[in-house]
């Protein structure tokens, strides 16, 4: 005899939660936190502990590199979160770096200094309504660059100074008309049209991997054993590089130029290939 088959009665009465998943959470609780480390930095810096503001701008642009990275591997990217990223860059790398800088040593200026330290936050802000007007309008040989110095970068960049006194004890760097001056030129540099390179969309050959690999080791320890001299160091290459990165972009732009003018008016120069523009074959990334 064939087993008569129990009926699940339906389950009545009992809402069902809705909600988000915890995964669909993770990249803007780190975004929230990045904002935190940023203003926590001023803390420091009312408290004259300059050494721990600067760290706390370094982690808040850690944090800021990892949230977008942790969106897109949860597939969790959203509108909301990109408005509160965007948000977060403006407090933990605009308006942080320019009150340390200020309490540092614009402060001995006056209101000039306060008017130096407000014109690091209106370029910050600038860059940032730029960068995101931009997004997925930039023909494909300039998917390698930033336009300008993005913005932790340009935080860390004003930060050099107090860097290079941790260093090498140079009061000189801490003397406000020299911070005012920089100050300027790194804000200038944010909201400026120079393409700097985009290091997270760098493709990595083959035959470089392992020299990579060998410097990144080096870095780390350097950080751990020199850390500021080693910061300052890569401040001062990333520097360097703003020479070579305009030069590769003005040279794939001419390529692509080019291109067009053989393929005839038809074709976009914006849908040009970058590595065909190059005349190298395309390097797979790294996996």
């Amino acid at each position: 005899m064939l087993k008569r088959q129990s009926k699940r009665k339906p389950r009545r009465g009992v809402p069902r939660f809705k909600g988000l998943n915890i995964s669909k959470l993770i990249p803007n609780m780190i975004t929230v936190s990045a904002t935190c480390a940023g203003l926590t930095g001023v803390r420091f810096a009312l408290q004259e502990k300059w050494e721990f503001a600067v760290v706390a701008i370094f982690v808040a642009a850690v944090l800021d590199a990892l949230d977008g990275r942790m969106a897109r591997l949860l597939n969790s990217a959203s509108d909301f979160g990109a408005e509160l990223d965007s948000l977060s860059d403006f407090v933990s790398f605009g308006v942080s770096p320019a009150l340390i800088l200020y309490f540092w040593s614009l402060s001995a200026l006056g209101g000039i200094g306060w008017a130096v330290s407000l014109f690091l936050v209106i370029c910050c802000c600038l860059r940032l309504a730029r960068f995101n007007t931009n997004i997925g309008k930039l023909p494909p040989y300039a998917y390698n660059y930033f336009t300008g110095v993005p913005a932790p970068a340009g935080a860390m960049l004003a930060l050099l100074p107090l860097m290079a006194t941790f260093s090498f004890d140079l009061d000189l760097m801490r003397h406000p008309v020299i911070v005012s001056v920089w100050t300027v030129i790194v804000a200038l540099l944010m909201v400026s049209r120079l393409p700097t390179f985009s290091f997270k969309k760098i493709k990595i050959p083959t035959a470089a991997i392992l020299p990579i690999l060998i410097v990144a080791g080096l870095l780390v320890a350097g950080l751990a054993g020199a850390p500021w001299r080693t910061l300052t160091l890569i401040g001062l290459v990333y520097i360097v590089s703003f020479g070579y990165s305009a030069w590769t972009f003005r040279r794939l732009k001419a390529e692509a130029d080019r291109m067009h003018d053989d393929r005839g008016p038809d074709v976009d120069p914006g849908e040009v290939d970058p590595d065909e523009a190059l005349d190298k074959p395309r390097l797979r990334p790294v996996e």
